[in-house]
């Protein structure tokens, strides 16, 4: 029987067309030397400021939107100051590379530079733009093109962009993770509105700007979005914040006594990803991650705590009186109400909760029987679940999370990371 062929991931055929696309202008670029030297010194310095102020995190799509909005612009730039511009698709991408390689130094000698797939993404998406745009301009198609049409025609193909960039993004994501492509997507396209709406905005203003006026514009079309960057990084402190916040909250029952120590971050980091598996989008997971976190806050409500707080053992009666308890508590904080709800229901047959309530359950009784298994205790957990898949535990939920324990790619031991 012959071996099955091993299939190269997505992620790596994108990366290798990449390489090939700036290899490519890279050659071109220095056979036929740099056009326009001022201009491509300008927008690469931008380009590099951009990257430069880039701050990465959980949660932020676009750490670089300056550098991004920057680099659409050199793409979409016919005219400089009302002559012709000299530069075509190969310099666009090979100076785009080049500032943005030179703008991650700072960050690569602090250890927090760029991955693979931003940079692969940055290449085609401006590659697709000049390549788009720049030919057909050499030739005159865009003449007729003038005043409010050419503003449309700049949107229409930014805006395509985007979309292309979105449904690039969750490709890899989904090839690096295997998590459902459809909810990736989702999180994807609804990031296009925010902060991908500013950059393509602030791309196709900086292009007609510096038609009209020149290099000059660019600095002043650069201030709007630098303050969007900086209003946005003090949203996603606050944030993170409440996140840490809650996070502290949920220790409380670690700290006396009432579970063992790091119970509440382990099934919280877990839950996101059997809730990834199961196509949760951003916002869902969000939510899912507070109740697992608050999941356990009911025991502080106990006189005699539940031996290394293992409540899955419980009688039925005690495990609903517990959460009950807990949602009581959650309400009092101000957490999203669907948080307390989830808490409140963790111990409620599984045909009569919701999605995100069986994942609490399932994952919580996972890492209890984890402990009191010893050596073999993850697969004696997981097999003790899906003995009681059938009446205790939802039979999806405990799949799902098999299917997460027997991953081992580089995206979900991330996600596991990323969130804690």
């Amino acid at each position: 029987m012959r071996p099955r062929a091993r299939t190269v991931p997505l992620h790596t055929v994108v990366h290798l067309c990449a390489a090939v696309l700036a290899a490519g202008s890279l050659g071109t670029t220095l056979y036929h030397g740099v056009e326009d030297r001022s201009t491509a010194l300008a927008f690469g310095t931008l380009v590099a400021v951009g990257e430069l102020t880039r701050r990465g995190g959980r949660g932020i799509r676009e750490p670089a939107p300056l550098a991004a909005a920057g680099s659409l612009a050199y793409a979409l730039l016919g005219e400089v100051a009302g002559r012709p511009a000299e530069h075509g698709a190969a310099q666009v991408v090979t100076v785009v590379l080049a500032a943005s390689l030179l703008g991650s130094v700072p960050h690569v000698g602090r250890g927090d530079g760029p991955s693979l797939d931003p940079v692969t993404r940055r290449v085609l998406t401006v590659g697709f733009v000049a390549v788009c745009f720049h030919p057909l301009h050499a030739r005159g198609a865009f003449d007729d093109w003038s005043g409010p049409g050419h503003v449309l025609l700049l949107l229409v193909l930014l805006t395509l962009t985007a979309l292309c960039d979105a449904v690039l993004a969750a490709a890899l994501a989904h090839s690096r993770t295997d998590w459902p492509f459809p909810p990736l997507l989702r999180d994807e396209l609804r990031a296009v509105p925010g902060i991908g709406a500013a950059v393509v905005a602030t791309g196709a203003v900086m292009a007609l700007g510096a038609a009209v006026a020149g290099l000059w514009a660019l600095p002043v079309f650069s201030v709007p979005l630098l303050l969007a960057q900086l209003s946005h990084r003090r949203y996603t402190a606050v944030r993170a914040t409440y996140r840490q916040t809650i996070a502290s909250l949920a220790r409380a029952t670690e700290i006396a006594g009432y579970t063992p120590h790091g119970h509440s971050r382990r099934v919280a980091a877990l839950s996101q990803a059997v809730g990834r598996d199961l196509g949760f989008t951003e916002p869902e997971l969000t939510v899912l991650e507070y109740a697992a976190l608050m999941h356990d806050i009911g025991q502080l409500s106990l006189v005699d705590p539940v031996p290394e707080g293992a409540t899955a053992g419980l009688p039925p009666a005690e495990q609903r009186r517990i959460a009950l308890l807990g949602g009581a508590v959650v309400r009092q904080t101000g957490v999203d109400p669907r948080v307390a709800g989830i808490v409140e229901r963790q111990a409620d047959p599984h045909a009569e909760q919701p999605l995100a309530a069986r994942i609490v359950r399932v994952v919580n009784a996972y890492d209890e029987k984890c402990r009191e298994g010893g050596p073999g205790g993850p697969l004696t957990a997981l097999e003790e679940l899906r003995l009681g898949a059938a009446g205790e535990y939802a039979p999806e939920v405990v799949e799902a999370l098999a299917r997460v324990l027997s991953r081992d790619t580089e995206g979900t031991r991330e996600q596991v990371d990323r969130s804690w």
